[in-house]
């Protein structure tokens, strides 16, 4: 079975200069990566400000590096808020943007989807001898 994409669903795409695009493709792949989704989902569900630590605590199996560096992206994208408060020692609180919180709910559906069709996939990549890894050896 194909699916069929109808004709200029993708127009949009060809009015876009080569930076546009390739902060678009940025975007698309932060959207979509595993870790960036989970901490600005862990945000959202804190309705409100959130200590490094608490956000390390909640996203399991993020090391603290990766947590570091995916804040600073999200950061830097707009998706996330950083406030420092000049005490000792620092505090540093992340907080979900309306920006972030705009790209989460049109995520959702995507994400949704997904769940619902996990035994599709798991399916597929039986009858294709794949593991969630890849090819079984």
């Amino acid at each position: 079975m194909v699916t069929n994409i109808k004709n200029g669903t993708f127009d949009f795409c060809e009015t876009l200069t080569d930076d546009e695009d390739a902060l678009a493709r940025a975007m698309l792949e932060r959207a979509s990566a595993k870790w960036p989704l989970r901490v600005m989902h862990i945000l959202a569900e804190a309705k409100g400000p959130l200590r490094f630590s608490r956000v390390l605590e909640r996203v399991e199996g993020i090391s603290q590096k990766v947590l570091t560096q995916t804040l600073r992206t999200l950061e830097a994208d707009g998706l996330v808020t950083r406030t420092l408060y000049p005490q000792v020692p620092p505090r540093v609180e992340y907080e979900l943007t309306p920006l972030g919180g705009e790209l989460l709910v049109e995520v959702v559906g995507l994400w949704q989807w997904i769940a619902n069709r996990l035994p599709d996939f798991e399916a597929a990549r039986k009858a294709k001898g794949q593991t969630e890894n890849g090819p079984k050896n």
